[in-house]
């Protein structure tokens, strides 16, 4: 008689592992190197571009409040370009009030990123408005009675002019001026201006552009 036994004949069973192997892990992240580096490389001169355009706007803001801050306080507020001559090169707006009595006037002092600078344009290019000759990066000073520019401050009075000291004596001081910004001497299309009618504080913003084998200011 033919006895079956009770013992089931098992099989063995193989399972598939589940997941990626180190080859394909390897894969995929060498291809999202990829992708990531071509991604940094053109965004760069985006982002370069992007932080040439924050300082222009940080400048014009700056200087907007500066009158602002004048008019509504009844105070001259002076504003102040500086630049350091050795690396690390620091570039600096500072607004503060002259009034020395009062301690809760607001003063600030606004930093360019370390790509951007105070810088001289283009040889041959037209002075915006004409205002000076663009032989100086930070370019005040332009009065009624004066013409030599180049200075680096100047201050805004309680009637919104801008002019030559803080006594706000009136129309003799009235002090017009330029102030150039731009990554580099080579990287023309990246230079922006900023202009002030001494008479009225009035600001004028331009930009850069090459003009037939020139270059030309434009209105922003």
């Amino acid at each position: 008689m033919n006895m079956r036994s009770s013992r089931t004949n098992a099989r063995p069973c193989r399972h598939r592992a589940s997941g990626f192997s180190l080859l394909e892990m390897v894969i995929v992240v060498a291809i999202s190197l990829t992708l990531l580096v071509v991604s940094v490389v053109s965004l760069e001169p985006l982002l370069k571009m992007q932080r040439v355009t924050n300082s222009y706007n940080m400048t014009l803001a700056a200087l907007r409040q500066a009158r602002d801050n004048a008019i509504s306080q009844r105070t001259a507020y002076q504003v102040t370009f500086n630049q350091t001559t050795t690396p690390p090169v620091v570039t600096t707006i500072t607004v503060a009030p002259t009034t020395t009595f009062t301690g809760d006037l607001p003063s600030a002092t606004y930093q360019y990123p370390n790509d951007v600078f105070f810088l001289v344009p283009p040889t041959g290019t037209s002075a915006p408005d004409s205002i000076g000759t663009g032989s100086n990066a930070v370019d005040f000073g332009y009065t009624a009675s004066s013409s030599a520019g180049g200075q680096t401050s100047f201050y805004f009075c309680p009637d919104g002019s801008a002019q030559t000291a803080s006594t706000c004596a009136g129309a003799g001081n009235w002090d017009g001026g330029v102030v150039y910004l731009a990554r580099s001497v080579t990287d023309t299309g990246s230079y922006r201006a900023v202009d002030l009618f001494g008479a009225t504080g009035r600001l004028h913003g331009w930009r850069l552009y090459p003009a037939g084998s020139g270059y030309q200011w434009l209105r922003q």
